[in-house]
């Protein structure tokens, strides 16, 4: 569904499911990253309104000489709510676009994902792990097969039966064989890509299951007391990555890397990306903290709305 009311684009779950592809993300991801990493694009940690059962959230951007723009979302205990992401011309103040729905947003991780991929996994990577079954795992296969010819993906997750139609449904829209594994170890062990995209506040791998020149990515709890992996997996890691240090610094409580001399080594994906911190070696493991860069929602939206008016 696509609307013209007044120069604004309106944009709603159907049309970024029939309209954005994999590789466009993946590309516009890129852009966006270069463009933090450059100081174009502007992007401060989330800010949040507290309220006494829950809290609405934004994140803002600004692309310099070009647009400024936020995304809202709230934690409240809803099961249809809708986030929102507008794009208004910097010039003007008009808004460009306007995104209701709930897509955009893992669509946008899953391409940062990618991005991270590209810059940090073996380039002959064959096997992927995904520890979790929602939405984002759904979402950072769907953009890492852009960037990595696939010829295995390991699922895994507690209830079998969700992590068997996880499998069956990306076989069929991935066309990669897809299959459900007994547990965390069997689908890691001998991955060259795994991805850790749960809610679980406790350790779901071993850093030890790890094949030399392993990557990780980290989609779910990275704080204090509270993460879905375990220091020695950063103690491990060769080179530590995310996309936003500023963002990865504001959680509370803190991140899992707080305090401690990991921290120092944790580098951006722009700096990566641009040449400036040595991409891994072909034995080192590597480690992604996605933290969803703020500002790359508005930047995807307004790629897209260029892409449709066009």
């Amino acid at each position: 569904m696509l609307h013209d009311v007044m120069m604004t684009v309106l944009v709603d779950d159907a049309t970024i499911q029939s309209r954005l592809s994999a590789p466009d993300a993946v590309r516009w991801m890129g852009e966006a990253i270069d463009a933090h990493y450059r100081g174009e694009l502007i992007a401060p940690p989330r800010a949040h309104v507290q309220f006494a059962d829950g809290r609405i959230v934004f994140t803002a951007g600004q692309l310099r000489g070009s647009w400024f723009g936020y995304r809202s979302y709230d934690t409240f205990e809803s099961d249809f709510a809708s986030q929102v992401v507008v794009v208004h011309d910097q010039t003007s103040g008009a808004a460009r676009a306007v995104a209701i729905g709930n897509e955009l947003g893992p669509r946008r991780t899953g391409a940062i994902g990618a991005v991270a991929a590209d810059s940090l996994s073996p380039r002959h990577a064959t096997v992927a792990a995904i520890i979790g079954t929602g939405t984002q795992a759904r979402t950072q296969l769907w953009a890492l097969a852009t960037v990595r010819n696939l010829d295995e993906v390991r699922v895994f997750s507690r209830d079998q039966h969700r992590r068997e139609a996880f499998a069956q449904q990306m076989t069929r829209l991935m066309q990669v064989k897809c299959q459900s594994a007994s547990s965390a170890r069997n689908a890691v062990e001998g991955a060259q890509i795994v991805i850790l995209a749960t809610n679980s506040a406790t350790s779901v791998i071993d850093a030890s299951w790890l094949e030399r020149g392993a990557y990780v990515t980290t989609l779910g709890p990275k704080q204090l007391d509270r993460a879905e992996f375990s220091l020695d997996l950063a103690e491990r890691a060769s080179v530590l990555v995310t996309d936003s240090l500023d963002q990865l610094d504001a959680y509370e409580p803190p991140n899992i890397l707080s305090g401690t001399p990991q921290r120092d080594r944790l580098v951006s994906l722009g700096a990566v990306r641009a040449g400036v911190v040595t991409p891994p070696g072909s034995h080192q493991i590597s480690l992604f903290f996605s933290v969803g860069l703020a500002g790359t929602e508005v930047f995807l939206l307004d790629r897209l709305a260029q892409s449709l008016v066009g």
